[in-house]
């Protein structure tokens, strides 16, 4: 189709693509579709009333879990192997097939589950920063989180992941053809242009990214190159704490509910990896949340978004606007709700 003429571009008015370097994919940008009705499916808002300590949960300090051990009455972070493991360590080979189409590979790993708080009805945002340093998890039932405990997983695998190879494979390009990690350049433009900015302090940078896919989400950067986690300092340790109870109060106060999302960090592979050169790695984390218009309404990724590529409804700009002008005192705390 020809373009319309005589009209100036504005991102907010007129959909367009954009392209995400790290996965080496592009999103559809169609902000003008937030005017349309909602007439699809209404999610119930969480509850939030959850009880502090219940025995028949399988995550608090004291429970029985499935394969009958009792958890010890922990006080702070509490790890365990998962009882229901996706990996196991001791996996056969798969059978050979000669045909390309039919490849199989070997998969071997650990699960394992990492409580980090003994109460059930506290959330990330409502910790203190003691409590919060090094925590990633999946929060809310719409995004496949089986327990309000607060609690994540960890994985390791024998095999690298097809997101952690993905991105693997365009940092090291973007590197060899610019002299400079990506994902730190990206930063230092992000940090001056300021459009996309929800909270950033003198370590750490968050941003809505410029090729979001989903409505508000967000990346976590460090403002110096690092490669993994285990690289981080002290004080960057204790400023990630405090970014990230920043972040996270702004997403509960944006629809006044325990905000659901997926959260992970990417960093540079270990094991084998260890000897390699990896400078073209930069840590990060990913936050994905599904919620659009109301604690109640969320995105939804089919039809073309399964079938041709992902589309968004609101402008990485405009969301991050949105967080940004958002209060940090938590909306529970300041209704007296939360001890």
């Amino acid at each position: 189709m020809e373009p319309t003429t005589g009209a100036a571009f504005q991102p907010s008015e007129h959909q367009h693509l954009r392209y995400n370097p790290l996965r080496d994919d592009w999103v559809l940008v169609s902000a003008h579709r937030m005017r349309r009705p909602w007439q699809g499916q209404v999610e119930k808002p969480p509850n939030e009333d959850v009880p502090r300590c219940d025995l028949t949960n399988p995550l608090c300090p004291g429970a029985k879990r499935a394969n009958g051990e009792v958890n010890p009455n922990y006080g702070s972070t509490f790890v365990f192997d998962n009882d229901f493991p996706a990996l196991q360590p001791d996996a056969p080979e798969p059978d050979a097939d000669d045909h390309p189409l039919f490849r199989a590979a070997s998969a071997r790993g650990v699960c394992k589950v990492m409580c980090f708080h003994p109460w059930s009805d506290l959330t990330l945002p409502l910790m203190s920063l003691a409590e919060i340093r090094a925590i990633f998890e999946n929060k809310g039932a719409m995004m496949g989180c089986s327990n309000p405990h607060p609690h994540c997983q960890v994985w390791a695998s024998n095999f690298l992941p097809n997101e952690a190879s993905l991105e693997d494979r365009s940092q090291r390009k973007y590197l060899g053809e610019h002299s400079i990690p990506m994902l730190l350049e990206y930063a230092q433009l992000e940090a001056e242009r300021k459009e996309r900015i929800v909270v950033e302090n003198a370590d750490w940078l968050v941003v809505v990214p410029y090729w979001a896919v989903w409505p508000f989400q967000t990346l976590l950067l460090p403002r110096r190159h690092v490669c993994r986690l285990q690289d981080l300092r002290g004080h960057e340790r204790d400023s990630l704490a405090s970014i990230m109870k920043r972040l996270l109060t702004k997403y509960d106060n944006l629809f006044q509910i325990s905000f659901p999302y997926s959260m992970g960090w990417h960093g540079a592979p270990t094991g084998s990896y260890l000897d390699t050169d990896c400078h073209h790695w930069q840590l990060h984390a990913h936050y994905y949340p599904p919620l659009l218009r109301s604690a109640t309404v969320r995105k939804f990724m089919v039809g073309y978004e399964m079938l041709a590529q992902a589309q968004r409804d609101l402008t990485p700009e405009q969301a991050a606007e949105r967080l940004r002008n958002l209060p940090e005192e938590h909306y529970r705390l300041e209704t007296g709700e939360s001890s």
